[in-house]
């Protein structure tokens, strides 16, 4: 079998029309249908019933369509599972975290791990949340940093990997103060006036966790989106500026909040109290990561 017939099969799962899958796959038409014939016929059966239009899954095409799913997220993991095996004893750990943390609670985090235990070379990988999750479930990383929170379940904690807690840390709604020192722009009041909301984008996992424990209470209030980001640092800058208000996480604006450069604009009852997770392959990670793993764990527990 050709592994581009489990993209072709995908396409056409997904649009029901030859001519429009086979320009998505850069395929003239009956090249393309030749390429779906091709996979039927390795498979002995038919995948899709083309009496009807747009062309719709069979039976055994539905089936094919999860089996073909599972064994493309098998490809794309034996890459980095093969350097799991290869580096079984190499000092070196593959860590990926979130923006926010690789700038503000990482540094101190490795400072006191070393404090304990040597930790060795680490190769870190700084991005989004659901990207960092997709590093870990190709096995391209051995560990994922990240914000948490229980009403907010990510990815990995619904594929069942292993995490510890290894910090805290909150989330707190500031503006930048206005003349007085009061908040520029307040959270406001059900029927009060508007105030520009500086939000998340989808990606960002801070934006999923403000959306799953504050949203239903943010959509009764007359907040308006004024400027979306994936990253909490560049919300920062435009809370600076004065540009509205959002939910950032201490660790990233203690100094600020020290020196009244921003300035809480709502009650405490809307701060949200985050966990800082380690999570980790659940195939063995390595002599250097599996020793990292264990003090991290050790060190939360102690403390």
């Amino acid at each position: 079998m050709n592994f581009t017939w489990l993209d072709d099969f995908r396409v056409l799962a997904e649009t029901g029309n030859f001519s429009r899958a086979a320009d998505e796959r850069h395929l003239t038409q009956p090249a393309f249908s030749r390429r779906i014939r091709a996979l039927e016929e390795w498979l002995g059966t038919e995948l899709f019933d083309r009496s009807v239009q747009p062309a719709r899954l069979t039976e055994a095409g539905e089936w094919f369509r999860a089996a073909a799913e599972e064994l493309q997220a098998h490809v794309a993991r034996l890459p980095g599972e093969a350097r799991t095996v290869a580096e079984s004893q190499s000092q070196t750990l593959r860590l990926a975290s979130t923006h926010a943390l690789s700038f503000t609670f990482l540094p101190g985090w490795l400072r006191a791990l070393e404090a304990e235990a040597p930790v060795g070379r680490i190769e870190l990988s700084s991005d989004v949340l659901h990207r960092c999750e997709a590093l870990l479930q190709q096995s391209k990383v051995q560990l994922v940093l990240s914000h948490a929170h229980a009403e907010a379940r990510g990815a990995l904690e619904a594929a069942g990997y292993p995490s510890a807690r290894v910090g805290s840390d909150e989330l707190v709604a500031v503006s930048a103060p206005d003349a007085r020192g009061e908040p520029r722009h307040r959270l406001p009041e059900p029927g009060g006036r508007t105030v520009p909301l500086l939000d998340y984008s989808e990606e960002s996992g801070l934006g999923r966790i403000v959306r799953a424990v504050r949203g239903a209470e943010l959509a009764q209030r007359p907040v308006q989106p004024v400027f979306t980001a994936h990253l909490a640092s560049v919300l920062r800058t435009m809370i600076l500026e004065g540009r509205g208000l959002a939910w950032l996480p201490r660790t990233l604006i203690a100094e600020d909040l020290e020196a009244r450069r921003l300035v809480e604009a709502a009650p405490p009852r809307w701060r949200i109290a985050l966990e800082v997770r380690l999570y980790r392959d659940r195939i063995g990670l390595g002599r250097a990561a599996e020793s990292f793993w264990r003090a991290a764990s050790a060190a939360e527990t102690a403390g």
